[in-house]
């Protein structure tokens, strides 16, 4: 019999409120794979983090790491999102920065950055290959700080595969990819685990990989199954769960704050460019109140970067004949009056948000558009989050910090966030990133209730069909610094890069 790689036993791990992982055990051998399941909160990336030796636990966990060489780590641990610093390494950048070439030169280089993680100058053709590999070679001088969302996640995992770990751990590894970048990935991690290293992932709601051997399902706190993946039948775990979330779509707070504007935003011949990259080329786009949009391309296209000239964060806006809600930016409106009448979420925002807040300040800090709480209150404004609090089932959260839950947990704070002032235009990117399936659903189905029975306005970006509301009318698809509009009214289906 083959000596187990992995061994696990009676793991538990607990924070300050709560036990998380309750008697955890399990092994692995050499050969076999492991994707890790389960719903919102049963402590999955926890899981992940405690074999990587990246948290405190009680128990046991024992790692044999036979043939290592002098060119192989040991363990990688790819996170959700990457954490840098500036290149003095004495501060965090802020939201804002990327859009700003001026300060995003304080930013490493992808290559600055990714040699830190090489032996030495003689590997460059190792990170050009993992570069490649990825397709994203083209970004190798691109300052981090600039990198979309998915285009962060294939540097995380260059970052991780340079030196060739004996274990690669990936937390929701395919999160903000395009469909394309997904098959890549898929088919370079099966690569790698031919070639001997043990891959243990978080797939998310994404389909199991075909590499993947084994299972561990995570339910209140302790393993309710483990083995071979052909074993496993995922609707006797995942519907079997006691407790399912139900909005009552007639119990959704209302708000007193109300906007009307014929035309939300107008765009003439826009031109995006940073330095000689050119993300934007002479875009005209009208949206019309109570329009509902969907934004779509591929990772690097531009998505973000024109959502920001909507949402006020681009200085590029005011070089471009661009008006907001009736006004031309440059005319005298200031970033707060574009911010007052919008509500926005995107992974950059969540990444750089305040994670020291509470998530009742979190909420608050959406009717002033700030990453902090710094203004009081009034009583309605109180009592609204409340009443949302209490119809999304998160009383139970408001009083903890924005860090202390889980990733999900996050993205739905900051979603009601976004709703809770009642804006006019809703800019929702990615928004169901890091939610499960059923939170997913139930909070694409919110929003296509909000938009069906208002006059809301929606932009709406998402790179899973399953996870686009049905109240979506038109398209705009962005490619290569090109663009296409079109409708959905003749359209029986709708493909997303």
């Amino acid at each position: 019999m083959q000596t187990p790689s992995i061994i696990v036993k009676d793991l538990v791990v607990k924070t300050q409120e709560q036990t998380v992982l309750d008697g955890i055990s399990f092994s692995l051998s050499p050969n076999q794979h492991l994707a890790i399941l389960g719903n919102a909160e049963s402590g999955k990336t926890t899981f992940a983090k405690a074999i990587a030796g990246k948290i405190h636990f009680s128990g046991n966990i024992f790692i044999d790491f036979e043939n290592v060489t002098e060119t192989h780590t040991r363990i990688a641990f790819v996170e959700q999102r990457y954490s840098f610093k500036n290149l003095s390494g004495t501060s965090e950048f802020y939201y804002q920065q990327r859009f700003n070439s001026f300060d995003s030169t304080n930013a490493a280089t992808v290559f600055q950055e990714l040699m830190k993680t090489v032996a030495s100058s003689k590997q460059i053709n190792n990170v050009n290959s993992v570069l490649e590999d990825l397709g994203i070679f083209h970004l190798i001088n691109s300052p981090l700080i600039q990198l979309s969302s998915g285009e962060h996640k294939r540097f995380q995992l260059a970052k991780a595969l340079l030196n060739q770990p004996q274990l690669l751990l990936l937390d929701n590894p395919y999160t903000g990819l395009d469909i394309s970048a997904r098959k890549n990935l898929n088919k370079m991690l099966e690569g790698i685990s031919q070639k001997g290293t043990q891959i243990i992932l978080i797939p998310g709601t994404f389909p199991i990989p075909d590499f993947i051997t084994h299972i561990a399902f995570l339910k209140n706190k302790k393993l309710s199954f483990f083995g071979e993946k052909e074993n496993f039948q995922t609707e006797n775990f995942i519907q079997s769960e006691e407790i399912k979330i139900f909005y009552n779509t007639e119990l959704l707070p209302e708000s007193t704050e109300d906007f009307q504007f014929e035309t939300i935003v107008e765009m003439k011949n826009v031109h995006l460019n940073y330095g000689e990259n050119i993300i934007l080329k002479n875009l005209s786009w009208q949206i019309e109140s109570g329009e509902k949009w969907l934004l779509k391309g591929r990772n690097g296209a531009g998505k973000s970067s024109l959502l920001s000239l909507i949402t006020g964060d681009h200085p590029q806006a005011y070089s471009n004949e661009i008006y907001l809600f009736g006004k031309r930016r440059g005319t005298g409106e200031s970033i707060w009056d574009i911010k007052q009448k919008t509500g926005y979420i995107s992974p950059e925002l969540h990444a750089y948000f305040d994670k020291n807040i509470t998530c009742f300040n979190a909420i608050a800090s959406g009717y002033f558009d700030t990453i902090g709480l710094f203004k009081k209150l009034s009583a309605t404004q109180h009592n609204n989050i409340l009443q949302w609090l209490d119809f999304l089932q998160l009383s139970h959260v408001s009083k903890k910090s924005l860090h202390s839950i889980s990733f999900g947990l996050q993205r739905m704070i900051l979603l009601v966030r976004a709703l809770v002032k009642n804006p006019s235009l809703l800019v929702l990117d990615e928004p169901c990133q890091g939610l499960d399936e059923e939170q997913s659903a139930q909070f694409v189905s919110l929003i296509d209730h909000v938009c069906t029975n208002s006059d809301k306005t929606l932009i709406y970006v998402s790179h899973e069909e399953n996870n686009i509301p049905a109240c979506i009318e038109k398209v705009l698809q962005l490619e290569k610094g090109q663009h296409k509009i079109y409708s959905l009214k003749q359209q029986t289906g709708l493909a997303v890069a």
